[in-house]
């Protein structure tokens, strides 16, 4: 385990960006357990080469990485990070010179993958995202919806966008056998899960929980998927 507890220094004044919640910290958490001087959650850590930190918001995952990067000589990978968003861009890019680095993270603004260039096909061993995963129909607002509604809209069933990540991610993930390749995403237990295990398995994708906590109303579930299928 290393011995760092220290989070990113996180600023965040636009409204349109994602704040760092209990599900962000849930991921930091468990990397801050997970990653060793020689495993990267029981991988060989200097397999892992390229990390891509999807729905970046304020950037705190990358950054977080980022530090650890800069902790151990064995973890040494090109990082990227990406948003829907142009203003969460902007944030994460100040939130990564606040904490001293200075384009060492590779920023994309993009939906998803549609925007990726083409030299990132084939190259991610990890990605790590935490999508909007409420069902559309539980958001009750007066208000019209807003960009940040990015941040919690998952679809009609709550998944819808999680499915069009799996369905896009694959020409971009590591294909080699014997290399690093882990998912990474949040689900909440307001949505049915086996209901998202079973299609992601369709893909190609198996599925278990490494860590959950329990918020007022529901479960925050951090998953982790492996390809099981080439």
């Amino acid at each position: 385990m290393i011995n760092y507890s220290k989070d990113p220094i996180i600023q965040y004044k636009n409204e349109k960006v994602y704040s760092p919640s209990d599900d962000t910290f849930l991921i930091v958490d468990y990397f801050r357990k997970a990653v060793t001087s020689s495993s990267f959650d029981g991988y060989n850590i200097k397999k892992v080469k390229y990390i891509l930190d999807m729905g970046t918001g304020t950037g705190i995952i990358a950054i977080f990485l980022q530090m650890l990067s800069s902790q151990l000589s064995s973890l040494n990978p090109k990082i990227y990070a990406s948003d829907i968003m142009k203003e969460a861009i902007i944030c994460a890019k100040n939130n990564e010179k606040i904490n001293n680095f200075k384009g060492e993270i590779r920023f994309i603004h993009s939906d998803l993958f549609k925007s990726f260039p083409k030299k990132l096909t084939y190259k991610f061993n990890v990605i790590i995202f935490n999508p909007p995963y409420l069902p559309a129909l539980e958001i009750k607002t007066d208000k019209p919806s807003t960009d940040i509604d990015y941040s919690w809209n998952g679809g009609e069933e709550g998944y819808e966008t999680l499915l069009e990540f799996f369905n896009q991610v694959v020409p971009f993930l590591n294909p080699d056998h014997n290399a690093v390749c882990l998912l990474y995403f949040i689900t909440s237990s307001r949505v049915l899960r086996d209901n998202i295990s079973e299609i992601l398995l369709k893909l190609g994708f198996e599925t278990n929980i490494i860590a959950k906590k329990h918020i007022f109303f529901e479960d925050i579930i951090l998953n982790r998927a492996v390809r099981i299928s080439y």
